[in-house]
């Protein structure tokens, strides 16, 4: 069994407000989960009203697959014309580890 995950760290565009932030961040985490079938959250920068930091993870049978929604994830996020992706950090683990 593989465990992955992805963290993102992203800087939103024209956000004033911590109202405007989750009206932008609750539809990107829905997308995310709808598309890719995966586990994801904001994990940081809850108090920030222009960064946010999201993960996403899952559980897969082989490494193939779960390396590849993972960069498919990353891609996605990454296309978004209103942020900025500042850094992505990728990690899989085997249950034997």
């Amino acid at each position: 069994m593989w465990i992955g995950w992805i963290e993102f760290d992203i800087l939103l565009g024209d956000v004033q407000s911590l109202k405007e932030k989750r009206a932008f961040v609750r539809p990107l985490l829905a997308e995310v989960k709808r598309r890719f079938d995966v586990s994801v959250a904001e994990v940081g920068d809850h108090e920030q009203y222009r960064r946010t930091q999201v993960g996403a993870g899952l559980v897969a049978a082989d490494r193939a697959h779960l390396v590849a929604v993972l960069t498919a994830v990353e891609r996605f996020v990454a296309a978004r014309p209103e942020i900025e992706l500042l850094s992505a950090r990728q990690r899989e683990l085997h249950s034997e580890d």
